[in-house]
């Protein structure tokens, strides 16, 4: 499936913690017009479990349905997954 630049991807992100605590999920779009730390969350944690260093703590995501932002302050290694579910939306 090929998506315009201007589309709009609703996600829903749940975070997984070391010990079986769940945070989430949360809301959270990226547009070009409306962007957040949605995708870099993803690739950033994507990184990190290939043996990269995390260099970033604080991730804001965007939730256009209850017009509000959610802010993830998170530590990698203590991280056992992310859950990223994305519904597509084309432009227009």
């Amino acid at each position: 499936m090929q998506l315009s630049d201007d589309a709009l991807t609703n996600h829903e992100v749940t975070v997984c913690l070391k010990g079986g605590a769940v945070l989430g999920p949360f809301n959270a779009a990226w547009s070009k017009e409306h962007s957040g730390d949605v995708r870099a969350l993803s690739r950033e944690f994507d990184e990190f479990l290939n043996g990269g260093q995390q260099s970033r703590f604080k991730f804001h995501l965007h939730d256009t349905y209850s017009n509000s932002v959610h802010t993830l302050i998170l530590r990698f290694e203590n991280v056992m997954a992310i859950y990223d579910h994305v519904k597509l939306r084309g432009a227009g």
